[in-house]
């Protein structure tokens, strides 16, 4: 798994937008300005929140971008997905390294943790909401079931 700036600036604007629920629209250029996010980025990012039905666009001279859900309605795996196309890349899938290894009537070793990692990753992207990342480290921690250990 690896987070692009695509999914850690889209998580950065879907947590802005959730922090306004109900304030009505914001443009583009004020977002990237109040978040110091590249303007072009943002505005390619909001596209694919957009897409995704992750937030609503508002034309003209009040309009700009707003959560198309309420906040806990909208998952962290929602916002990745959308930014960043998938939440988790197996190599298996994408690169495989030979068609008699990797191959879907093949016996890989190693396919398995791929996949149960991908399952994890998303059960845990998807049991957090842009509702739980308006609340402190420590609640977001609690909300996942688990601590940062060193």
């Amino acid at each position: 798994m690896r987070i692009t700036t695509w999914g850690e600036y889209g998580l950065i604007v879907s947590v802005h937008l959730a922090k306004r629920a109900g304030q009505g629209p914001v443009a583009a250029r004020k977002l990237s300005e109040r978040e110091n996010l590249p303007h072009d980025y943002v505005e390619q990012i909001l596209l694919r929140l957009r897409r995704a039905g992750v937030v609503d666009s508002v034309r003209g001279a009040r309009g700009g971008y707003a959560l198309a859900r309420d906040p806990q309605a909208v998952t962290v795996r929602d916002v990745i997905e959308a930014s960043e196309r998938v939440t988790f890349e197996v190599n298996c899938d994408v690169r495989p390294v030979a068609a008699a290894r990797c191959g879907s009537g093949s016996r890989c070793t190693v396919r398995p943790v791929w996949r149960l990692l991908e399952q994890r990753v998303n059960e845990l992207l998807g049991g957090l909401t842009l509702a739980d990342l308006l609340h402190d480290e420590a609640h977001v921690y609690e909300v996942a079931g688990g601590a940062i250990r060193n």
